[in-house]
């Protein structure tokens, strides 16, 4: 068996690109494109999972794999000689309501879940806790399935990551997407197992399914994965959690590079009115300090404050620091990452160089993997449901829209995203969203009134939640409210025509025999002769021995009321087949 060949190609790539890497002519890729739908050009960009398809449909032996990115290349920081020991960032995850932002309460001694949307943590809060003398950064991210964007990214900025487990509901779906984050993100492991307080916990068959199922073995069990029993209400096991995620950490020999220009992460952004965009920053190497000119992506700004977590002003921040900033021009992307500027012109020109690359490639890459494996699933026009998303935070924002591009169709109805953005719905998204069969999503965000008076008289629909779960069921109800009902047809029974008593235009009256199954009124029959159909009519009613009858069975004589669209010629001999036909909702 011949090995397969790798080759390795950027994110996206150009039809002339691919082909070339490939050695094969460049029509042949065309031709497969357009195959199965798509008519692209020698310079249009497939994205990695497109190409991917590609190779594939066109059976070659190669596998294809992606280059390493800008963003994985510059994790890779050599540190320095100087580098000095820095705080653990600390990653809390696991199933939704086992109890993680509890536990962040518990050791940061506030309360937050109350606070929280149906009690679940709808983005990334960054949070500082000191031990002994020690800082461990906290990172709480949500635990509900629609944010594992979120997560993912969570485990990404991560030493340590604490999975949460309920000692009395066991391993869970989460669970299972947290420990495979981790280990993506070559992260050490420490789990808690929450809620010993209950008197339905039961952490030896909490370890027994990590140990079996999952690979994580206790220490006690002679395994090397460390897992602490707590209780977040009262308390229990908390300090020892702490100790051991700082143990754990010191075997990592944790340290930064303080003497370089400051870098680091964005983790959250958001627009306030009269602050303007407040972003949170995870730095990573060097100090940040106010008054510092900063870009991240297409973004820059000068740090006009710089805030700790509790939003206390502080002079400067150094490595694993979590901090809330404001200055930007506008909100950076969740997950860019940051870097320091001598200047605002050397600053302006880094965010302008970054925002033409994203627009290039945003410009040019028009052939995506999710467009051809539709276009090679329909082969019909569809219904277009369109989207406008505005949401609170970045974060928040991904996670909405990363959610809704996974809603499942049956391709009579697709959804568009046609607009995205922080902060409170505008004119301007009132205005975008005057088409057909178009919605305003708002995701903890406010609807002011006088905009709230504008898409009333445009007739634009805003609908604004603080449950993600909650507007992704909406969004899926209003997309199967475009799908055209499904027609269904129940075979009822067959009748042999013996006599034919009257004819009119509309109206025939007979009898005959039921062959099989029964007959009744207010139901369809095919009329057939010799196995030709002839026409449809409607059963009006149904006599059995000159008395009306609600239903007639096989085998019995009776007589009929036929209504026809139609002069019908009915005979004897002729073979009714009796039918129901039904309008039924279809759903994704």
């Amino acid at each position: 068996m011949t090995q397969e060949k790798i080759v390795a190609i950027a994110d996206s790539v150009t039809v002339g690109e691919l082909a070339e890497t490939l050695n094969l002519p460049v029509t042949t890729l065309v031709g497969e494109l357009f195959k199965n739908g798509i008519a692209a050009t020698i310079n249009q960009r497939l994205d990695f999972e497109t190409a991917s398809i590609v190779v594939e449909e066109l059976g070659l032996e190669v596998k294809l794999e992606k280059k390493e990115s800008a963003a994985q290349a510059r994790q890779a920081h050599q540190l320095s000689d100087k580098a000095v020991p820095r705080p653990p960032i600390v990653a809390v995850m696991g199933h939704v309501d086992h109890g993680k932002t509890s536990l962040l309460d518990a050791i940061l001694d506030k309360k937050t879940v109350d606070d929280e949307a149906g009690g679940i943590t709808q983005h990334i809060s960054a949070y500082q806790a000191e031990r002994n003398g020690r800082m461990i950064t906290l990172l709480d991210t949500p635990g509900h399935e629609a944010f594992a964007a979120l997560r993912q990214h969570g485990a990404v900025l991560t030493d340590v990551v604490i999975i949460v487990v309920a000692a009395d509901d066991g391993v869970k779906p989460q669970t299972v997407e947290a420990i495979r984050f981790a280990r993506t993100a070559n992260a050490k492991i420490v789990v808690a197992i929450n809620k010993m307080d209950k008197e339905t916990a039961n952490p030896q068959l909490v370890k027994t399914q990590l140990a079996s199922e999952h690979g994580l073995n206790p220490e006690e069990w002679g395994g090397d994965t460390v897992m602490v029993e707590v209780s977040a209400k009262t308390g229990q096991g908390v300090d020892k959690l702490l100790d051991m995620v700082l143990l754990v950490a010191d075997m990592e020999d944790l340290r930064a590079d303080e003497d370089v220009s400051a870098e680091g992460l964005v983790i959250e952004a958001r627009m306030e009115t009269g602050r303007g965009a407040v972003v949170g920053l995870l730095v990573e190497h060097g100090q940040l300090k106010p008054g510092h000119y900063i870009v991240a992506g297409r973004t820059y700004g000068r740090i006009r404050t710089l805030q700790n977590f509790r939003l206390e002003a502080i002079k400067q921040a150094g490595p694993s620091t979590p901090v809330v900033v404001t200055g930007f021009k506008e909100p950076p992307q969740f997950g860019d990452s940051f870097v320091l500027a001598k200047n605002e012109k050397e600053a302006r020109q880094m965010a302008t160089e970054a925002r033409i690359e994203r627009e290039k490639l945003a410009a040019t890459t028009n052939v995506t993997g999710a467009d051809i494996l539709k276009m090679m699933s329909q082969q019909h026009d569809a219904e277009e449901f369109n989207v406008v998303v505005k949401a609170d935070v970045q974060g928040s924002l991904t996670s909405v829209v990363d959610s809704l591009k996974l809603i499942e169709t049956n391709g009579e109805v697709n959804l568009h995203i046609i607009g995205t953005g922080v902060g409170n719905i505008s004119e301007k998204d009132i205005h975008l969203a005057t088409g057909k069969n178009t919605v305003i999503y708002g995701f903890n965000v406010d609807l002011p009134p006088a905009v709230k008076r504008l898409a009333t008289r445009e007739k634009v629909e805003v609908r604004i939640y603080q449950i993600i779960y909650e507007l992704l069921d909406d969004a899926k109800n209003s997309m199967e409210l475009l799908l055209a009902p499904e027609v269904v047809e129940t075979e009822v029974g067959e009748l042999e025509v013996k006599g034919v008593f009257r004819t009119l235009r509309e109206e025939v009256i007979a009898g005959g025999k039921v062959l099989s199954g029964k007959v009744m009124a207010d139901v369809l029959a095919r009329v057939k002769r010799k196995g030709e159909l002839l026409g449809e009519v409607e059963v009006t009613s149904v006599q059995r021995q000159q008395q009306e009858a609600k239903e007639v069975f096989e085998g019995e004589m009776c007589g009929l009321s036929l209504k026809t669209t139609k002069k019908l010629n009915l005979e004897e001999g002729d073979r009714l087949e009796f039918f129901t036909r039904e309008l039924v909702k279809k759903t994704l």
